[in-house]
Formats: structure tokens, sequence, C-alpha cells
């Protein structure tokens, strides 16, 4: 049985140029090392309050390679749940302040990587066991707006989902060819801004819905057909538009109701091929959600709503339809597993993401795979701290081969 020996922390850098922790785990049989391995903490620029909570980088990184290294030096590796429940009576606190939620989340990872390779097999089949898994469909942002764009549009992510694809790769392949024939639509129109934080292109529209059109015309122009091949999924991020019981649209000079922005929202499912709107609602506005929910025919995602915490999914009662899953969201590895399993256990849907601020780690990629989730969010198409986390699906697709239960897209999204 292979024992942690050693656990150390680090400062490195995220996609924005900031300062993050990176965790290294080794293990090994007496003071032998056998095997390690290694995970970075993101950070998120849109973050629900419900969130665990983080500490400076230099705290961080002391408490990784003191208190940390010294609770967990001579465990198991092998029981993730004996090893977070360690990490979160270390911590004694309900958001992880004591410790950071970002030195807990890495060295959780770095656990599970290193249980991994010392069972001599990637992360996805460690998790997996024995069960059959399939690659998860992506959610690939192509607009970005929001806190990942200084609010130069105010809806967060315009992404696709390519409903029709028949594997990973092909889902890839055409949103390669939305994300240029985007990018084409933009500069002859002479709107391009540049790259958003999550690696979508930083847009100038005149309004928000012209965002939606544009993306139907891209999908178009790359020879697809718009709610048959690829559809739209929007990130509203609504709790960053809410101030004095409104929702703020600025690029369209409008404040609405919840009332109002239920309407608005209806009417662009009615006009767009959209078939998933996250956070439509703020955090607190369970009402609005649960109203909306009913109301609309397409999967109804909470980030912010449940930040990834399964007792806010118990208490759902009827909003949303799916949970958005982030590990640094939650703190550990096995407290993103409950929230998972609670999802399941009620009938939701679930998507693995990224944050606005990532690295070249790939752990969410071989979450997705080994637990089953159905879907993956990790941003755009383009930045290498994204398409890292793409091609290693790529990877994972291509190792499976034959032995893939059958890609689920378009089960998924039939309207």
């Amino acid at each position: 049985m292979a024992r942690i020996i050693e656990v150390r922390g680090r400062r490195v850098w995220d996609s924005r140029g900031r300062p993050t922790v990176e965790a290294e785990v080794i293990v090994g049989r007496g003071t032998t090392p056998l095997a390690s391995g290694r995970a970075i903490a993101p950070a998120g620029a849109s973050t629900g309050s419900g969130e665990a909570k983080s500490v400076d980088v230099p705290r961080a990184v002391q408490n990784i390679n003191t208190r940390i290294r010294d609770a967990l030096r001579a465990l198991s590796v092998s029981d993730q749940a004996a090893l977070d429940r360690r990490l979160i009576e270390l911590d004694g606190t309900a958001d992880k302040s004591r410790l950071g939620a970002n030195a807990i989340v890495a060295v959780s990872l770095a656990c599970a990587h290193a249980a991994a390779a010392a069972a001599k097999m990637p992360l996805w089949r460690h998790l997996a066991g024995e069960r059959r898994v399939a690659l998860p469909v992506p959610q690939i942002q192509i607009f970005g707006g929001g806190a990942h764009a200084r609010g130069r549009v105010d809806v967060q992510d315009y992404m696709v989902i390519c409903i029709g694809a028949g594997s990973f790769a092909e889902a890839l392949e055409w949103t390669a060819q939305v994300y240029a024939a985007a990018g084409a639509r933009l500069a002859k129109k002479g709107a391009l801004q540049g790259v958003a934080d999550e690696g979508g292109y930083w847009p100038a529209f005149k309004s928000n819905e012209e965002a939606l059109a544009e993306l139907v015309g891209a999908i178009a122009d790359a020879g697809l057909e718009p709610g048959v091949d690829v559809s739209i999924a929007l990130d509203l991020a609504a709790t960053q538009l809410y101030r004095g019981g409104s929702y703020h649209f600025a690029l369209d000079g409008r404040a609405l109701s919840a009332e109002q922005l239920h309407a608005m929202l209806l009417r662009w499912i009615e006009s767009y091929p959209i078939v998933s709107i996250e956070d439509p609602f703020a955090e607190h506005d369970a009402e609005a959600m649960r109203a909306f929910t009913e109301a609309a025919p397409i999967q109804v995602v909470g980030d912010d709503f449940f930040v990834t915490r399964a007792a806010k999914l118990r208490n759902a009662q009827g909003a949303c339809n799916a949970v958005l899953l982030k590990p640094n969201q939650v703190g550990t590895v096995t407290e993103t597993l409950a929230c998972w399993e609670a999802a399941r256990a009620m009938g939701y849907g679930a998507i693995i993401s990224a944050r606005s601020g990532e690295t070249e780690d790939v752990s969410i990629v071989h979450l997705a795979v080994g637990w089953g989730v159905p879907q993956l969010k990790v941003g755009g198409f383009s930045r290498s701290e994204r398409m890292a986390k793409w091609n290693e699906g790529l990877r994972i697709e291509g190792a499976l081969g034959g032995k893939a239960l059958p890609y689920p897209a378009r089960k998924l999204f039939r309207r």
C-alpha cells in the first residue's frame, strides 16, 4: 500500500499572469518514492458568495508545506475520502478559509493523481474502475463577456454545443470551424476587440442579442446547421447583473425585473437554437429560478446558485435541472463527487467546469470521464490553458477506442 511520504507546495502562475498554488504529493513504501501527483488550483472572476474561500498564495503555499504536509504524511493515498476528510478537519471552517480552498483543492487533486500514478494508470481510469465510460459533451465559448471581458457585453458566455456530433473529436472539429467563422465575421464588421479571459472572442456588439444572431450566422458559415448540428448555450452569470432589485443590461441600456428577464429569455429560446442557460437569475432569486426552470424547455444550470454544494442541490425544490461542478468552489475531490452523486440521485444533469483563471492542469477532464459527468466546460477554443484540456480529452478518447460508451451528445439535447 502506497503512503504519502512528502507534500510540497509552490507558487506558480495562471492564465491571467496571477500567482496561484501548485501541490505535489509523493508516495511510496517506507521512505522509497514510487510515484507522485501534481495539481494546480484555478481561480474564478465571477464567483458565488457561497464559494469556498482562497487565501493569499504565500500563506496557502506555507500551509501546504507545514500543516497539511504534517497531517497527511504516512496516510494511505488510496483512500481519497479519508484524505479529504483529514483536510476538512484540519481546516475546521465551513468555507475553507483557514488553510485556503486554493491550498486544499490543489492537495486533494494531487492526492488523486498520486494514487492513480501509484496504480500505474491514468486518473480517469483510476476513478472509473471497471465501469465503461464516455467522453463528455463540450460547451465551448465563442464570445466572452461579463467579468471575462470587462463587461463589453453583459452575457458572460456565448457558447456552442455540437449536439449532432458523433464523437468528442468531431465536436472539437466542428467547434474549430465555428470559431474560425465567427472570427472572420467579427473582423469583417470591424467588431473584433481581442480575446477574452477564457479564450473566446472579445466582441464589439451593439446589443446582447446581436451576439446570438452572429453566432447563428457563424454556425451556418461553417457549413453546419444551427439547432441540428450545433446549438447555443449561454451563461448569464446573472448575480453579476443584479443591483437594487433589477437586472442591469448596460449594453442594451435596460434594467429588467425578474419577470421581464424571464420573458426575454423565453423569447430568445424561441428565436435562436438555445439548449442551455446557466445562472439565468441571481444566486438569491430562487423563486425566479424555479419559475424559469418550469417554463423553459431547455437545460437550466445552477452555478453560483449551487456552488457545488450537495446540500444546496438537495434543497433546490425545482430550481434548475443541472448543476455546474467546480472542485475549487467547494474545496475537495470528495465534496465535488458528492454533489455529482446528489445530482444523479435527483435526476439533474451536470457539467464539470474550469474557471477564468486557469493553467495547464487537466484534472477536470479526468474527473468528467472517470465519474461519467456528461458535459465539460473549459472556456474557449484558443489559449493553451484551454486547449490543453480539449487535447487531453482527445487523448483519452483515443485510448478508449471502441471500448467507450456511445458519445452522449445526440441523446442529451433532443429538442
